[in-house]
């Protein structure tokens, strides 16, 4: 029981504002697999899944579903998440459920996060604004899912890919890639406002490397994408539960319904929390 509060604690933290994770390494997916490497070999991938963040942002508009899960020793959460995004306004909405049922909303704009119904003490109708660009992480996962346009964004950092063919997922027929993204290249090349919020990340992290799983359909255009992050503790310092205290964090982006209609309201200004969040 005692290393199940502790991990969900941490899932509290990272849906806060203000929260700090240092992060050690990544782990997981590993940077190749056996019999990997289209025609083009890996030079080729690497420029395949570089394009895709130009080829999501002229899609249009896309439904999106998101999946933050969190291990640490024998204990596991999931935070699931619903929404729409526009990727040429770069905003969109989420609506994530966390591990005891609640609900959260979530509002993207380029620099901000608006997180309804979460944070002690702020009341129910009352949103939290969050500067992007301040958070440790970047939020890459600290509000609980990585954005999709923050999670293509990061590709543009690949140091490594293979090409593993052509794979059926959710009876769709995608092309799958594997390898390793660099946060600090991902920052360099990055447009809009994720330059600023990767560029915080790389800061945030012990070491930037990244690894993914991603599948692109046969235009390049992003489907799904899986990164596996790895930090050294759980959130809010309060220690993971882990060898050593670490907690392995695997972030899911899935993308479907291109072309639906996405219409994203920002709060009111009276409608935002000027408190401290504890």
């Amino acid at each position: 029981m005692a290393a199940r509060r502790t991990l969900r604690n941490g899932t509290v933290a990272l849906l806060a504002a203000g929260v700090t994770l240092a992060a050690s390494g990544c782990s997981g997916t590993g940077a190749a697999a056996e019999g990997g490497g289209g025609a083009g070999g890996a030079a080729d991938a690497r420029e395949v899944v570089r394009r895709a963040p130009d080829v999501l942002a002229g899609s249009g508009t896309s439904h999106a579903f998101t999946a933050l899960r969190m291990a640490s020793g024998g204990t596991r959460i999931t935070i699931e998440g619903e929404g729409r995004f526009d990727y040429g306004e770069r905003t969109g909405e989420l609506r994530l459920t966390l591990p005891e049922g609640e609900r959260v909303t979530e509002v993207f704009v380029p620099g901000l996060l608006y997180i309804k119904n979460r944070g002690a003490g702020v009341p129910a109708d009352k949103w939290v604004r969050i500067d992007t660009g301040a958070v440790r992480d970047g939020n890459l996962v600290t509000g609980g899912a990585t954005d999709p346009i923050t999670a293509a964004e990061l590709l543009r950092g690949v140091t490594y890919a293979a090409d593993l063919g052509w794979a059926e997922v959710d009876g769709e027929r995608l092309r799958h890639y594997r390898g390793v993204t660099d946060i600090a290249t991902a920052a360099e090349r990055a447009t809009g406002g994720a330059r600023e919020q990767l560029a915080t990340a790389v800061g945030g992290f012990t070491r930037t490397q990244v690894p993914f799983d991603v599948y692109l359909d046969a235009r390049g255009l992003l489907r799904k994408v899986r990164h596996q992050f790895s930090f050294a503790g759980g959130g809010g310092g309060g220690g993971g539960t882990g060898p050593g205290g670490g907690v392995e964090v695997a972030s899911t982006v899935t993308l479907r319904d291109f072309g639906a209609p996405v219409d994203v309201v920002l709060p009111a200004s009276d409608d935002v929390f000027a408190g401290a969040v504890v």
